[in-house]
């Protein structure tokens, strides 16, 4: 089991041996292809001490809420696959990676409970699912979950993935094309889509072709040393995943057969390669939202499904690795319920005079009431929307009024935007936390742009200052430091 510890001289010589074949030259160093990076957070020797003895964990281990009903659904090739279903609503279902389970997406799951029937399976060899022989190329596991999901009543769904998930994700939207409203992908490349050569030189990702009957006796009775490795390997934050949720995993994969079913999503890759490029020639047609974390996979997530779909919206997770719900939860599952609120009908069209406006400054009627979607929720700037709604779906320009000695935390919003600085001096910067030295002055008639999630902070001086925005909703905002969002001490 995970943690196991070693006893006596010949389990210590095995022990070694482990380390021997787990070390390789520079496995943590950053990788050879630019949007994929790797910290060297702890050396290996360190993680396997620190695999020996366990410690008390502080927290609980992940977990689905109570309110998720579990069943076993067969799939067309005999696999059992166990699934978790809860809630009401439009369908998603939520594809999860190696080195987990369908119980990392508990804090996402949570939310989304409240307004889609959530629809969470095991793959094929992992947690509570069956560990067949074969069947694990991702064309075999996305007949899979299209047997969970007809089985249990249900048909269009918008899919969210993560690591392998991603994987399966995307030959379920290519072989299924007509039934996926939307997909989410996350963090991880995809076997034959460019630029999978280039990545795949890198390393650090060794383990993908660590499989068969020599590696399965390495790794016997040693699942926790081995997954420590890949939980620390593609972390930003070495304490992430946390004591219990290492523990709970090491357990889920010490189990008979486990690790060479996880083994054989790896092994599968060349099988996949030649599925993918085959389902590369028609590319997807339903939105695609592409996350990395910063630490990790960062803006080349989108490189990668902007080579395979036509309708690709980018977005980076900030302060994070690879491990997005466990090191930043808040900012992802945010993303994520933006990218699926639902798309309202468009509004009838306007006749040719209804469209026509011309409005002086004099003219502009700006409410006395909070700011509107679109802004940045900062007491005090006042808002009046000048075409469309960018609560809704289509373009829209807003126009801001921002008092002076106002500032506006780093905070992003999910569609992308142009804006003009009508009146005064808007100063403005793109990062993560909010930093004066970075903040360039715009004097009145600049222009600039705030790309789809990309972080960005601002603040006004010694006048007040006029904004116009336009986008393409519906729009959002998104704070990378929660507890910097003003909506919160408003309550709203």
């Amino acid at each position: 089991m995970g943690g196991t510890v070693l006893e006596g001289r010949a389990s210590r010589r095995r022990y070694r041996v482990c380390i021997a074949a787990l070390a390789e030259e520079n496995p943590f160093g950053v990788a050879r292809y630019p949007g994929w990076t790797f910290m060297n957070r702890r050396n290996l020797i360190s993680t396997a001490l620190g695999a020996l003895v366990l410690g008390c964990a502080a927290t609980a281990q992940p977990a689905l809420p109570s309110a998720f009903k579990s069943r076993t659904v067969t799939s067309p090739d005999g696999a059992s696959i166990f699934v978790r279903s809860a809630g009401s609503g439009p369908v998603v279902v939520l594809l999860h990676g190696y080195a987990e389970t369908s119980d990392s997406w508990a804090p996402l799951a949570t939310e989304l409970i409240k307004s889609y029937t959530v629809v969470v399976p095991d793959l094929r060899g992992i947690g509570k699912s069956s560990r067949p022989p074969g069947g694990y190329d991702k064309k075999t596991q996305a007949s899979d979950i299209r047997a969970v999901v007809t089985t249990l009543g249900l048909d269009r769904a918008s899919v969210v993935s993560h690591d392998i998930g991603i994987m399966v994700a995307y030959a379920y939207a290519a072989r299924y094309s007509d039934k996926v409203e939307r997909l989410v992908v996350m963090d991880a490349p995809i076997p034959g889509i460019a630029p999978w050569d280039d990545i795949v030189k890198n390393p650090a990702l060794w383990h993908f072709a660590f499989n068969g009957p020599d590696a399965e006796r390495l790794v016997a009775g040693r699942a926790r040393l081995y997954l420590d490795r890949i939980w620390n390997a593609f972390s930003g934050d070495p304490k992430k995943p946390d004591e219990a949720t290492r523990a709970f995993y090491a357990a889920q994969y010490a189990q008979p057969g486990a690790m060479r079913a996880g083994f054989a999503q790896f092994a599968a890759f060349p099988k996949d390669v030649e599925d993918n490029t085959i389902f590369q020639r028609t590319k997807l047609k339903m939105p695609v939202l592409a996350v990395g974390g910063t630490k990790s996979f960062g803006a080349t997530e989108a490189v990668v499904m902007r080579n395979a779909a036509t309708n690709v919206r980018e977005a980076v997770v900030p302060n994070a690795g690879h491990w997005l719900m466990e090191e930043n939860p808040a900012f992802t599952v945010k993303l994520i319920q933006e990218f699926l609120k639902d798309q309202l009908p468009p509004a009838p069209p306007q006749s040719a005079s209804a469209a026509e406006k011309r409005v002086t400054p004099s003219e502009f009627k700006f409410p006395s009431n909070a700011p509107g979607t679109g802004t940045s929720g900062v007491s005090g700037i006042q808002t009046v929307v000048l075409k469309g709604d960018p609560d809704k779906a289509g373009l829209y320009t807003i126009m801001l009024r921002i008092p002076a000695h106002t500032r506006i935390a780093a905070h992003v919003h999910q569609d992308d935007r142009v804006a003009t600085v009508v009146s005064g001096t808007w100063y403005i910067g793109y990062g993560d936390a909010f930093n004066a030295a970075s903040l360039k002055a715009l004097p009145a008639g600049s222009f600039y742009t705030e790309p789809s999630n990309r972080s960005h902070f601002a603040e006004t001086r010694d006048e007040p200052v006029t904004v116009q925005i336009t986008g393409v909703g519906p729009s959002s905002t998104t704070y990378i430091d929660p507890a910097s969002d003003p909506r919160r001490s408003s309550g709203k």
